[in-house]
């Protein structure tokens, strides 16, 4: 009796004329990136972010992640894109966005509130309409931060037209952030596809897991200060974590690191470099 290996054989043979390679695989394709603007992070990456995929920045504070990604919003907008940025902790400064490059008038900036300031929103509602009947069972109970965040990403990303879109979890407790469920992942992962989206998770752990085409973690290494008291910039180091659809990367636990620094906003001679 003929073995598969020579039953798939024959059938190749047979199909090889009108169908080529019938029963092989397709050959992986190479993602699309777009630049971060930061060399380092491109030499590592291979280019860049992922264009319609997930990718999580992950570290501490003043790791340089943060400044990383205003960099790469910054290249999109330069490019005439629209971006968004959905603040969960309401901690993004836009003087500082300004300062790296991001023009303002091109970034959605979507500011989430706690219990208390959508409490009393709610109340000052009721006050001004009380004929309005039924207002409380349509308002219901105020959304957290992160359920704020969540539902206006998914909002963005079923909209489509954001080039760009960076969920800042960089302040979200980790015991949170793993309680999000691997369905929302899922599906923002599929809508980002669909609409070529780089959505791009800024935290202090990654929480995509398996739908996260990139992790890259950011460490810091050393403050430059001019003087003894005047910080002129910071140098942080890049390790690739995971990436999908990128050579050599197979069975590797972690990717290539790198080493960037970035001057202080007011230190317009230090610039991005490796």
């Amino acid at each position: 009796m003929a073995s598969a290996a020579t039953v798939r054989r024959q059938i190749e043979l047979s199909l090889e004329a009108k169908f080529p390679s019938a029963l092989s695989p397709a050959a992986r394709t190479v993602r699309e990136v777009a630049s971060t603007g930061v060399e380092a992070a491109d030499r590592i990456l291979e280019g860049g972010l992922p264009v319609g995929a997930i990718s999580e920045i992950v570290g501490p504070a003043c790791s340089g992640r943060t400044t990383l990604v205003l960099s790469f919003v910054a290249q999109r907008t330069a490019e005439g894109s629209v971006c968004a940025w959905v603040d969960v902790q309401d901690a993004l400064d836009p003087e500082s966005a300004a300062a790296n490059g991001v023009p303002l008038k091109q970034l959605l900036w979507v500011r989430c509130q706690n219990h208390l300031k959508s409490a009393q929103s709610i109340q000052r509602v009721r006050a001004h309409q009380p004929q309005q009947h039924g207002l409380h069972s349509r308002v219901g109970k105020p959304w957290t931060r992160l359920d704020q965040a969540l539902r206006a990403t998914d909002l963005l990303l079923q909209a489509g037209g954001f080039a760009a879109i960076v969920l800042d979890l960089g302040d979200t407790e980790a015991e949170h952030g793993t309680r999000i469920p691997l369905a929302t992942w899922f599906r923002f992962r599929q809508a980002a596809d669909r609409t070529r989206c780089s959505l791009v998770l800024l935290g202090k752990a990654a929480f995509a897991q398996s739908s996260a085409a990139l992790a890259l973690t950011c460490s810091p290494l050393r403050a430059e200060a001019a003087g003894g008291t005047v910080l002129r910039g910071f140098t942080a180091e890049l390790e690739k974590e995971k990436q999908r659809f990128a050579p050599g990367m197979a069975g590797k636990k972690k990717g290539p690191a790198s080493a960037w620094s970035a001057g202080a906003a007011w230190n317009p001679e230090l610039k991005r470099r490796a």
